[in-house]
């Protein structure tokens, strides 16, 4: 039920040239998480964007100027007399506390933004879809969460730059070059498929290299859940936007005899898209007024679940987010341990990065079995459209409706006598 007052305080999204920033429900938990993986990771997915970078920048300084991912190395493989030489205590003293913090703040940050969240939803405030200016142009669309996650596995960034989150892609393909280049990523994964693994050890810098599970998982996950609430939010606005000027009180919902011909009424079904406006806009060009166009969003059960996100089906649950988690956790360990085994840190934090994937997925799956409805692929319809026509319309209706990807489409009508 909306919140009624007088005016709006908090808005759900904000769309402008550079990106689209929005709220939306988060588990503290998995946020807080990121920020252990990687200080300020879990404010970037806030989308606390100013305070997320600096905590990035000071734990790529400070773990640099104390050699954290050193003593995480040579700690894990037993050598702690090399780590209590390559740490530094007068950085490390420096580290500890900011870190503590960044968990900390992440975690009473979600909180807070949930709350927040949760009212804006109830205020119910319109929000403006469209952005251009003379450098660019940002809209609020449908995308594949999959063809994201795709990209960012490619190329850390791109899944976010395929969203038109711009400063979020540019900063993660920046940092993903310092990275590799710094750590030797890239010579050592060469030596690595050559099958020289002593070579690919010897030119990797792990102090570097350690960085690599946690911006790389990061990258996927952050463009794998704004697709998906992103999405969600294309339904909200347009299931808004057909209530408001789609449903007139004019509107003939009777089959009757008109003077110049027999009426019609057309029902066909959509999924929510932006295929769906366009249907409507060109029947309004050719001759159909507004009042005898009724657009229906139906409503979904709240407990309905899906196990995987696509383009039409996106109900906030996602398998991604342990899998990502537990994969940055033993790609971390694969690195570490790869160090000293014989097929290196390049094959073995792969390895690591598949096993906490694939673990993560298994007891995600456990955990959703009982709340998992029992179907086949039930996507329902989104929108019903009914159209009153003449009956010398009703091909070019059609036509019009088939073209833009309608589920299904049929007809009513009621012959003279």
């Amino acid at each position: 039920m909306k919140f009624e007052q007088k005016t709006t305080r908090r808005n759900l999204i904000y769309v402008n040239i550079f990106g689209t920033t929005q709220l939306h429900l988060r588990n503290p938990l998995v946020i807080a998480a990121w920020s252990v993986a990687f200080p300020g990771m879990g404010h970037l997915l806030l989308s606390k964007y100013l305070r997320g970078l600096v905590l990035f920048l000071w734990e790529i300084l400070i773990n640099y100027k104390a050699h954290v991912n050193l003593l995480i190395l040579y700690s894990c493989i037993g050598n702690f007399e090399k780590a209590k030489q390559v740490v530094n205590i007068q950085w490390l003293s420096l580290y500890l506390p900011i870190y503590i913090f960044a968990i900390w703040d992440s975690y009473r940050s979600t909180v807070d933004l949930n709350h927040v969240c949760l009212l804006a939803r109830r205020e119910d405030k319109d929000i403006i879809p469209f952005k251009m200016n003379f450098i660019e142009i940002n809209y609020l669309d449908k995308r594949n969460p999959w063809v994201a996650t795709t990209w960012s596995l490619l190329v850390p960034g791109s899944g976010q730059l395929y969203l038109h989150r711009l400063i979020t892609a540019f900063f993660l393909i920046v940092w993903w070059i310092i990275i590799c280049y710094n750590s030797k990523f890239l010579p050592s994964a060469h030596c690595t498929l050559l099958g020289d693994f002593k070579q690919a050890k010897e030119l990797l810098n792990m102090q570097w290299f350690l960085n690599i599970p946690s911006v790389y998982l990061y990258a996927m996950y952050d463009a794998y859940t704004n697709t998906v609430e992103t999405n969600k939010l294309f339904d909200w606005d347009q299931a808004k936007f057909l209530k408001k000027e789609y449903q007139s009180s004019n509107f003939n919902m009777t089959l009757k005899n008109n003077e110049s011909g027999v009426n019609m009424h057309i029902v066909s079904t959509f999924d929510h898209s932006i295929y769906l406006e366009l249907a409507i806009s060109e029947i309004q060009m050719k001759g159909i007024k507004k009042e005898n166009i009724l657009a229906i969003p139906i409503d979904k059960r709240d407990e309905d679940i899906k196990l995987f996100d696509s383009i039409h089906s996106s109900d906030g649950l996602s398998l991604f987010d342990l899998p990502a988690i537990l994969g940055v956790i033993f790609g971390i360990f694969g690195e570490v341990y790869g160090f000293i085994l014989k097929w290196g840190p390049f094959l073995w934090g792969l390895i690591g990065i598949l096993i906490g994937g694939l673990l993560g997925l298994i007891i995600k799956l456990i955990l959703t079995k009982n709340s998992k409805r029992r179907s086949k692929d039930k996507r329902g319809t989104e929108v019903v459209l009914i159209i009153e026509c003449l009956d010398t319309q009703i091909d070019m209706i059609k036509s019009v409706l088939w073209s833009n990807k309608a589920l299904g489409v049929s007809s009513l009508s009621i012959n003279n006598n």
